[in-house]
């Protein structure tokens, strides 16, 4: 059963879901004058900088050990440098409402990589879950990409790819519970820039572009506030309240991304956008089982069958 929630913690949630969300808006922000790898790039570097200064400032040391260090390069790989790189990619083809939908597909993906690495079990309602996500998933790409793929497709692929590659950092991740949370976090991103800096280098030649205050101001933006903090705030909601209630941040996410697309960059959503929203969240919900457990509790059966057990426990 997930823990309860004080106000406090429903306060952190939803700054969480800010953070993330807001993530996909400056992305489309940066990407007006920098490249999509430059982006990403950045997003890591700088973000490894600001919780590198946060770990320095609590005193936290580094890891000594080398083992360690190649945990956390794989770690920023999976969580870092391939999801940031995909997703950035794909916002030079798609909304990044749309792309925010999609990436809330990462406990779907989540769920079957537990079940693979036999750290959970499958169960029915988790694989009906799993069924109603990948249906969402159908009806936001949509039958035409059975005719032929176009930029548009792949793209919606590619933040699939990164929502897979975050599942797998959720498994990997475990590994470095003991850390500290300043030092995995910066740890992660910094092996993450070591990961990006030669494609980021080699194929877009950052020192070209000439970007915007607007493309700065939001490579800043994403870096202190999608990133930094947002790692900062997810490790202590992790602690606080486990893994269970922080998957509600899932929910609120999309929610926050489309209101942005929708106010200030003037994107819209499609009615088989909707509807592939509706069954993702749907699949996301019947995954955490939270509503399902509410409904039974509230129902007229569940209701007679406690009265009846209050009614013995008195008798």
């Amino acid at each position: 059963m997930p823990k309860t929630m004080a106000a406090q913690d429903w306060a952190m949630l939803l700054g969480l879901a800010l953070l993330f969300g807001s993530a996909f808006f400056f992305v489309t922000l940066a990407l007006a004058s920098v490249g999509p790898l430059t982006v990403a790039l950045a997003r890591v570097g700088l973000g490894g900088l600001i919780l590198g200064g946060v770990a320095a400032l609590r005193r936290r040391p580094a890891p000594r050990d080398p083992r360690i260090w190649g945990a956390l390069l794989v770690m920023g790989a999976l969580n870092n440098a391939i999801p940031f790189a995909l997703i950035s990619w794909s916002q030079t083809h798609i909304q990044s409402g749309l792309a925010a939908i999609l990436n809330a597909t990462t406990p779907i993906f989540a769920v079957l990589a537990a079940h693979a690495a036999r750290q959970e079990r499958l169960t029915l309602r988790r694989l009906a879950g799993v069924i109603l996500g990948f249906a969402g998933v159908a009806a936001l790409i949509g039958p035409a990409a059975l005719i032929g793929l176009d930029p548009t497709n792949f793209a919606e692929v590619a933040v699939l790819l990164a929502a897979a590659s975050y599942a797998g950092a959720g498994i990997w991740g475990r590994r470095l519970a003991a850390l500290p949370v300043e030092v995995a976090a910066a740890g992660m991103l910094a092996g993450g820039t070591l990961l990006l800096l030669p494609f980021a280098v080699l194929l877009e030649h950052p020192w070209r572009f000439h970007p915007s205050s607007q493309s700065l101001g939001a490579l800043g933006a994403l870096a202190a506030c999608g990133t930094a903090a947002a790692y900062l705030l997810y490790f202590r909601l992790l602690r606080r309240v486990g893994p269970t209630n922080l998957l509600l941040v899932t929910f609120l996410l999309p929610v926050v991304a489309l209101a942005l697309g929708a106010v200030f960059l003037a994107e819209r959503l499609q009615g088989r956008e909707l509807a592939g929203l509706l069954l993702i969240l749907g699949g996301l919900a019947a995954i955490d089982g939270r509503l399902l457990r509410m409904v039974r509790a509230t129902s007229p059966a569940a209701g007679g069958t406690s009265g009846s057990l209050r009614g013995c426990r008195r008798s």
